[in-house]
This record gives C-alpha cells, structure tokens and sequence, in this order.
C-alpha cells in the first residue's frame, strides 16, 4: 500500500510539473520558439502575485485577477516587440534573447525583492488531507493543483480545435508561410499566442508560490522542469505535456522512497531513459 500511495503523490506532483510545461509547450509548438526565460517568468508570477497580497489584502488564490491580465500583458508585448524580430533567424536568435530576459528578470527581482526567501500563505488547504480507505492519504492542495492543470489542457484543447482562432494557431505551426499569403498576420498571432501562454505561467506561478518558498533564483530548476516535461510528453502534445508531468513526478516520488537524496536524479534519470528510447517522446504531435 505505500507504493500505491508513493504512485498517487508521484502523479499529482506530475500535474504541477504539468503545469509548469504548459507555456513552453505551447511556444514551441506554435512558434518554435525555445523560451529560455520561462522558468523566471513563471517566478516573476509568484512575485506579482505577492504584491498583490501586500497592497490589495486579497487572497492569493484571488491574487490571479491581476496577476493574469500582467502577465498576458507582459507576454503579448515581449512577443510583439520583441521576440518576433528573432524568429527568422533559427533558433539560436531566440536562445540568446531569452537568455538575455532571463538575466534580466533574476537581477530585477534580486534588486527590488533582495536574494531573500519568500511565500504566499493560503491557510488550511496548504496542510488539509482527504482520508482512503487503506491508510492513503492525499493531499487536497496537490488535488486542486492537478485538476487545475486538466482543467487548463482541456481548455487548451477546445481552443485549439473547436475555434478559429485554434485553427489559425494550428495553421501558422504547421506552415507560417502558407498561413501568412492566407492572410493570417503571423507577429499579431505569435504574440497572441504568448500572451496566452502567460496566462497559464501566471497561474502556475501563484500555485508554486502556494506550495513552497521562491526566490529570485528559483527560475532554471522550473525551467528544466518544465521542459523535461515536455520533451517526454513529445513536442507540441498538451496532453503528452500532462503525462510526461506525471512521469516525471512519479520517478522523483520512486527516487525519493528509495533514497531521499536521489528524489532529482531519479526525474533526470527518467528523462534520460525516455529520450534514449523515444526521442521525439511519448506522444509527438502530428501534422493534421
């Protein structure tokens, strides 16, 4: 019976991982860009969420009223004014220019928040549990955490194939060139897509900030995270996002039992593994 429980609290930490891989997922599939800065970009969201709480007394849960519509704003403006000049030229031009925000947000957040620990506080539902039969007990803020992360893929799903604005998403990845002399404007569509990309950074920003400390340094172990996620799941695939979430979480849950000290190594090892064997993932998204 531990390890049943060792494979339920693997998976739900796989829904926040999940969560994490949401927004680099959708960059790259939409506009092939590797977004180097996403890790700081989601702890940037925890930070603004944190301002929030401070001068406006809400709680962090309801902090995501502002800090949503900032980091969409954030988004569509890095994208547009920014980041679209750097997609013509391969992928290194936007490695380098998203390395670039990266440092950027660090040492920002380093001088207006100092190197110091911080936390958003959401009470009870931090340390509640739910009671099964056997002896299992789950915790009920990993639970809203994963069904959040199903409810945002799901969402992205009906976006992307039950609206035109998903159809045109769907078009300029699959050839940006054909969907521009169909008179889609690819650099207004590109930062659209960021835009909303931070929408799902922004959340995934507030819950890690919930569940444990940040700093401003915090950003490349989520970043690694996240795209570890993805690339097991397979490139472009929002529910291979989920499942290679959830992969990743279960090796850290097995790792750890194992030994305390190989909770890290066992998720890396996993990826390792994976990418040896399939490396366009478990499920790669394919052209339709």
């Amino acid at each position: 019976m531990n390890w049943i429980n060792i494979l339920i609290q693997g998976g739900l930490l796989g829904g926040f991982y999940a969560l994490f891989a949401i927004g680099l997922s959708m960059s790259f599939g939409i506009m092939r860009l590797v977004n180097i800065a996403h890790g700081d970009l989601i702890v940037l969201a925890a930070y603004v969420g944190m301002v929030a709480t401070w001068y406006t007394g809400l709680d962090p849960f309801l902090s995501l009223v502002i800090v949503v519509p900032v980091m969409f704003a954030l988004g569509y403006t890095l994208q547009r004014g920014l980041l679209n000049q750097t997609l013509s030229g391969g992928l290194l031009p936007p490695l380098l220019v998203t390395f670039g925000i990266s440092i950027i947000i660090q040492n920002g957040l380093l001088q207006g928040f100092g190197a110091y620990d911080h936390r958003l506080q959401e009470g009870a539902i931090e340390t509640a549990s739910l009671r099964l039969p056997g002896g299992l007990s789950i915790g009920v803020y990993p639970l809203v955490v994963f069904a959040v992360a199903l409810f945002a893929i799901a969402s992205l799903q009906l976006l992307f194939y039950r609206t035109r604005l998903g159809r045109a998403f769907r078009a300029v990845s699959d050839d940006s060139d054909t969907a521009e002399l169909m008179g889609i404007d690819n650099r207004k569509l590109y930062a659209l897509a960021l835009g909303i990309a931070m929408i799902f950074t922004a959340i995934a920003g507030v819950l890690f900030g919930i569940r444990t400390i940040f700093a401003p340094s915090a950003g490349p172990i989520r970043l690694i995270l996240a795209f570890e996620a993805v690339i097991i799941g397979g490139l472009g695939s929002m529910w291979g996002t989920l499942i290679g979430g959830m992969v990743l979480g279960v090796a850290q849950a097995i790792g750890a039992a194992v030994d305390p000290t190989w909770q890290i190594l066992a998720g890396h090892l996993a990826f390792l593994a994976i990418l040896i064997v399939r490396p366009s993932g478990l499920f790669p998204r394919t052209r339709d």
